[in-house]
């Protein structure tokens, strides 16, 4: 059994996809969590990097690293000031005492890239790699762990799919939760870091 920190998650699927492989995996976040488990910890994730973690899964917040909205850096300079705070958070959580870790967002933009220290990413992942019928690339920054091995790749089946299946989260109307909607990670991900990660140790 290892002991797991999911820092920056208030969902709970990586979370629970570690302790229903029967490992102490317990999440953190500044929200609450949204399945009001007991195994969430409410507050800064920083505070908890010096604990004994075997494992830590992390998905910092990317509204000012990902390359999707670098646009918005040349139309708002204060945005910059946010991007260097988003970057050094980035980097303390991949830099953290802990032997395996993996770090998780979205294509960065090279603005980003360059305030992490040009870390690049160990592998880019989609959700039809683990049986979802949809596309979103998400980067991991890998450190003491193997890359995920796909589990159930649908990608010719996905591909059928007009555009608003394929790309569900990005046609997502306007609303107050989009934002929580689009950072959740997908259950097959999940289940596949817990098994192959959790086997790994």
């Amino acid at each position: 059994m290892m002991r797991v920190l999911v820092a920056c998650e208030f969902s709970g699927r990586v979370r629970e996809a570690f302790r229903a492989a029967g490992h102490d995996a317990w999440s953190c976040d500044l929200l609450p969590a949204d399945d009001g488990s007991r195994f969430h910890r409410q507050g800064d994730a920083s505070a908890l990097l010096r604990e004994e973690w075997d494992l830590m899964v992390a998905h910092p917040p990317c509204t000012y690293l990902t390359n999707a909205g670098v646009t918005w850096l040349h139309k708002d300079p204060d945005r910059w000031a946010l991007l260097d705070e988003a970057a050094q958070f980035f980097k303390l959580l991949l830099d953290a005492p802990i032997a395996k870790i993996c770090v998780e967002n979205p294509i960065m933009h090279k603005y980003g890239k360059e305030r992490i220290g040009g870390v690049k990413q160990s592998q880019v992942v989609q959700p039809w790699m683990f049986g979802h019928m949809e596309q979103k690339a998400t980067c991991l920054w890998l450190k003491g762990l193997p890359k995920l091995t796909p589990t159930n790749n649908v990608k010719e089946e996905m591909l059928l799919l007009p555009d608003n299946e394929r790309q569900r989260l990005h046609y997502l109307p306007p609303s107050k939760d989009r934002w929580k909607l689009r950072s959740m990670t997908y259950q097959g991900i999940a289940d596949a870091m817990a098994a192959q990660w959790g086997a790994s140790l």
